[in-house]
């Protein structure tokens, strides 16, 4: 049964095409004063992270987005340059301009450079909240390279390891392989057990959290309550191990490219005035500098199969690879559409009533 025909015997609304959600983006960004070209360019990466299941970094970032714009946080028509440090180095100034834009640029920058020279880093400053990590990591992929991205965190939401103040984000780490045949390897994980947009998320669809996502900062105890996240910390992937990844990927996404760091951090979702210079970076890395580009990829894949075809635990049905998933759920949407929960349709109904827009 397709998503379409689920979301009717449900007594749902009907899945939205992508190109709906897109138009609607765009339409909802021009309106605040972005330009139709660069609010086009948002639309399509937001809902790319909804085609590839990152529902919590894609048109449900929307209305936090146009507050923040309309606030004076995010300029919406920025001059962003891009400054070639070297034949492999580059630092992006994004103009406080809209993350997507930011970041995009930069992998586009980094795989100019990788072409040029084998590997390319560009680095990113003055720059906002830019979605799903996988998004700017895929880039690279697109065109035979390595891809990586990081990025400090546009809230802090972790301790440091034995600390009880929210002092590093959920600083977040995507790693892309080309596979060929149209298959990739992608690794896409907050350092944090979950990513704080998926708290929001549980809040917004009223659902307690499982127990080993937060613990209450006061108690150390756990925190299940999504609505008093305030009061909580995210715990770090393999305890002190995530928190000390968090801290290194903030150092070199926020501190290397003079970008804000740790208690530096404006909180976008308790201040949407002040602007946040948010650092991140996309790493390329052209793959035939080291071995032909197909060898590698029916090796990646001989491997995967060989992994995929061990003996598994019980209980467990299959054996997936990073991003297996995630290529799966994008064919199946773009094939069925979207269905978005009620209560954030609710939000994005309310938002086009206020701008003056068409509803979804």
């Amino acid at each position: 049964m397709t998503q379409l025909a689920q979301a009717a015997t449900a007594g749902q609304r009907e899945a939205l095409p992508a190109a709906a959600l897109i138009g609607f983006i765009t339409r909802t960004l021009v309106r605040v004063g972005l330009p139709a070209s660069d609010a086009g360019i948002v639309g399509e990466l937001m809902v790319e992270a909804d085609l590839t299941g990152a529902d919590a970094h894609g048109i449900f970032r929307l209305p936090q987005y146009v507050k923040q714009i309309e606030g004076g946080a995010i300029n919406p028509v920025p001059a962003i340059t891009v400054s070639r440090t070297a034949g492999g180095t580059a630092l992006v100034d994004g103009d406080n301009g809209m993350g997507h834009l930011v970041v995009r640029r930069a992998a586009e920058t980094a795989i100019e450079m990788a072409r040029a020279n084998g590997i390319g880093w560009a680095g990113a400053r003055h720059s906002n909240h830019a979605g799903s990590a996988a998004v700017y990591a895929a880039m690279p992929v697109a065109q035979g390279m390595v891809g990586i991205y990081s990025a400090v965190a546009s809230a802090n939401h972790m301790a440091i390891w034995g600390g009880k103040n929210a002092a590093l984000g959920t600083n977040p780490l995507a790693i892309g392989l080309p596979a060929g045949e149209g298959k990739q390897l992608m690794l896409d994980m907050a350092t944090t057990v979950v990513s704080y947009g998926t708290i929001k998320n549980y809040a917004m669809n009223g659902k307690s959290l499982p127990e080993g996502w937060m613990i209450d900062r006061r108690t150390g105890g756990p925190l299940t309550d999504p609505l008093q996240s305030a009061e909580g910390l995210l715990l770090p992937i393999g305890g002190y191990k995530g928190s000390g990844l968090a801290l290194m990927l903030g150092f070199l996404a926020g501190t290397l490219n003079g970008a804000a760091m740790g208690l530096d951090v404006v909180d976008f979702n308790a201040d949407s005035n002040s602007r946040t210079n948010t650092g991140q970076f996309v790493l390329a890395i052209d793959i035939s500098r080291f071995v032909p580009l197909n060898d590698f990829q029916s090796e990646v894949r001989r491997h995967a199969a060989a992994l995929k075809a061990g003996e598994r635990l019980p209980g467990v049905d299959e054996i997936r690879m990073p991003g297996e998933q995630r290529g799966e759920r994008r064919a199946r949407r773009s094939m069925d559409g979207l269905v978005l929960a009620p209560p954030l349709l609710a939000k994005l109904d309310a938002l086009a009533d206020q701008l003056g827009i068409a509803r979804l």
